[in-house]
């Protein structure tokens, strides 16, 4: 198999606006791309790029989504979906099937294919494994970001994202099915695992916030902690260190 790239996290929140507000506001990103496609799942987004990594959130616009009864899950605001971008699908949709992996939503657009694996079967978070022809470049194409999310990058702050952080009661377990389904080893980083793909990683640790199992956080490559942590101070975001906590979600600088 070719790359496999953390590509973009997905946030999911009850109200979109209060929570891109504050992404925009504190890391200095903008908004690239509203995707009219999700309103088939009851749904409204926002896609920032950051560097070229995608930061998504999504938001309910009617009762008895998915993404709803998540919120209520998991007692509101969080990460919901880690996102990876691959060189083709259909050796990914094989190797699935081979190890009974079940594929929850196959996504295929004139020039997308998008495998979202099962809840249950990765655990931990969403997981997507998706491709755009043309997407090898990372400064290519990307289909969920739009067309034209060059104009919108910027790094002042924030260079791209790093890593996705993935807490559970026993991460050790959850990081030996991630490397299964991935086909990636997992190596242990203090408390933690960690599984590197060709760009990004995935951290597993443990949930010590009450929340329970789930994407807890995302790991930054950032360019100017100051003004993040100014930025945040100015508009009111809790901040320990270099960490802020936006939509349920904790954003630090990679370690």
């Amino acid at each position: 198999m070719g790359y496999l790239r953390l590509r973009q996290i997905c946030l999911v929140a009850r109200k979109l606006e209060p929570v891109v507000g504050q992404l925009t506001a504190v890391l200095d990103i903008a908004v690239g791309f509203r995707d009219p496609a999700v309103a088939t799942y009851g749904l409204e987004n926002a896609v920032m790029p950051v560097g070229t990594t995608f930061l998504e959130v999504v938001a309910p616009t009617r009762p008895g989504t998915t993404a709803e009864r998540y919120v209520e899950r998991r007692g509101g605001d969080g990460g919901y979906m880690v996102i990876l971008d691959c060189d083709d699908p259909a050796p990914w949709r094989a190797h699935l099937a081979a190890i009974g992996v079940r594929i929850a939503n196959p996504i295929v657009y004139q020039d997308y294919v998008g495998l979202q694996i099962h809840p249950r079967d990765s655990g931990g978070a969403m997981l997507e494994i998706n491709h755009t022809p043309g997407g090898a470049d990372p400064t290519g194409p990307y289909h969920p970001a739009g067309q034209d999310w060059r104009r919108f990058v910027r790094q002042n702050r924030v260079k791209a994202i790093a890593g996705a952080v993935l807490q559970s009661a026993a991460p050790e377990t959850l990081a030996q099915r991630w490397g299964r389904i991935l086909k990636r080893p997992t190596t242990r980083q203090g408390e933690a695992f960690r599984l590197d793909l060709d760009s990004g990683y995935v951290l597993f640790v443990a949930a010590t916030d009450g929340r329970g199992e789930g994407l807890g956080g995302v790991d930054l490559d950032v360019a100017d902690w100051h003004a993040i942590g100014a930025a945040a101070k100015a508009g009111g975001v809790a901040t320990v260190g270099e960490t802020v906590e936006i939509g349920g979600t904790r954003f630090r600088a990679a370690r």
